[in-house]
């Protein structure tokens, strides 16, 4: 299938798409004319590339856990493979330093809207 029915099928724009193969996460072959052919099971390795984003994962992860996952019918399943649980570990790591500290600026900020006073 060529780009345009991929990005139907997926809901991915065309333009993310060439950025997934630039990441390395599709591998579509190219036609002698240069046009992008895309299999069937690239329709699932988007899914798989959107659930990960979702779930935070940087590119550069995405690229190494993409293999150790499939589709049961319902979505995603991932299969311990070597570094995943470690790559996921320090993923989720990172995550919560990040919302550790967004909360702090948070705080930060609720301290500033409770002590503000009005124009005299």
């Amino acid at each position: 299938m060529r780009i345009g029915e991929l990005a139907r099928r997926t809901g991915v724009s065309r333009r993310l798409l060439r950025y997934y193969e630039e990441q390395g996460l599709l591998r579509p072959v190219r036609l002698p004319n240069g046009y992008r052919e895309y299999a069937e099971p690239d329709v699932a390795a988007v899914r798989h590339i959107r659930t990960m984003l979702a779930a935070g994962l940087p590119t550069t992860v995405i690229a190494l856990l993409l293999p150790c996952v499939h589709d049961d019918g319902d979505g995603m399943v991932p299969t311990a493979c070597p570094g995943m649980v470690s790559n996921l570990r320090r993923e989720r790591e990172r995550i919560a330093g990040t919302i550790e500290r967004l909360q702090t600026s948070q705080r930060a900020l609720d301290t500033m809207l409770a002590t503000v006073r009005p124009p005299a």
